[in-house]
């Protein structure tokens, strides 16, 4: 696995020929907001070239500056390199997640109303229904694709445990509380009513609530921590986010309750998170 992050200090010959330095585990670029798309396109294919002569694996970990250059992380992307974002981890890490912001926001268990966004069903999402529904009342699964949920409804009425399974764009989301919007794009989720003053946990990426009336809370990423003494010296550093680095040391094909115990014996707490205009 390699890090990439930005050259600071390149020296003529790095900067006029876009030369890659390596140094270890890291890949330093001599990218700036200056560099024509036809150079960037350059190091990228540099960057391939670099990662594949020293590693197998096309796991990367990007800096904070380099993952704010979006076209050289589209390049990247479009040569199939795996970039660790912290997305996948933040999957694993929702009831977690919802533990966060119950305790932060003060609010009662036995009342709360939680309704999980989502359309593609995975391990993981059946893992943490599956969890969630255990511990809290009041489940609602708002989905296009219903067929798919109902081998896991009788799983959890055969315990005793009821979820609601919509698609009512007007109600569905009228009382929910906290939203876990697993998959639903921006266009999708705007096009359902939703509560003034939810707190919506955005998990594969940004969104944007363009109803006025909204004044509710909008979660779109996050920080971790986890234990000191088996941290990397990068985590150290304020170049890169801990939960990239992190999610990166984890075997995604793993079975989900071997990853979760991963997680528990490493102590990952969630540390923050990050809303349109603040943190948590």
């Amino acid at each position: 696995m390699f890090c990439i992050e930005k050259n600071d200090k390149p020296n003529w010959i790095q900067r006029k020929l876009n030369l890659l330095k390596v140094m270890n585990d890291t890949i330093l670029i001599p990218l700036t907001n200056k560099t024509k798309e036809k150079q960037i396109d350059k190091m990228a294919k540099k960057t391939i070239k670099a990662i594949k002569k020293h590693s197998n694996s096309k796991k990367v970990v990007l800096s904070k500056e380099i993952q704010k250059q979006e076209i050289y992380v589209n390049y990247l992307n479009t040569y199939g390199l795996d970039i660790q974002n912290g997305r996948w981890l933040f999957e694993v890490l929702l009831p977690q997640v919802m533990e966060y912001i119950i305790d932060k926001k003060d609010i009662n268990r036995n009342t709360l109303i939680t309704s999980i966004l989502i359309n593609d069903l995975t391990d993981i999402e059946i893992e943490n229904i599956s969890t969630l529904a255990r511990t809290y009342k009041n489940i609602n699964i708002v989905t296009n694709h219903m067929d798919k949920f109902k081998k896991l409804e009788q799983k959890l009425n055969a315990e005793g445990i009821i979820i609601t399974i919509t698609n009512n764009k007007k109600r569905s989301l009228m009382k929910s509380q906290i939203i876990l919007n697993i998959d639903f794009t921006n266009e999708l989720i705007n096009k359902y009513n939703i509560k003034e003053d939810a707190i919506i946990v955005n998990v594969k990426g940004k969104n944007k609530i363009t109803n006025k009336r909204f004044n509710g809370l909008n979660i779109n990423d996050y920080e971790i921590d986890y234990r000191d003494d088996i941290k990397d010296e990068k985590c150290y550093e304020i170049k890169y986010f801990i939960k990239d680095l992190y999610e990166s040391k984890l075997y995604k094909k793993q079975n989900i309750n071997e990853i979760k115990n991963t997680i528990k014996l490493d102590k990952v707490i969630i540390k923050k998170l990050i809303l349109n205009n603040g943190e948590l």
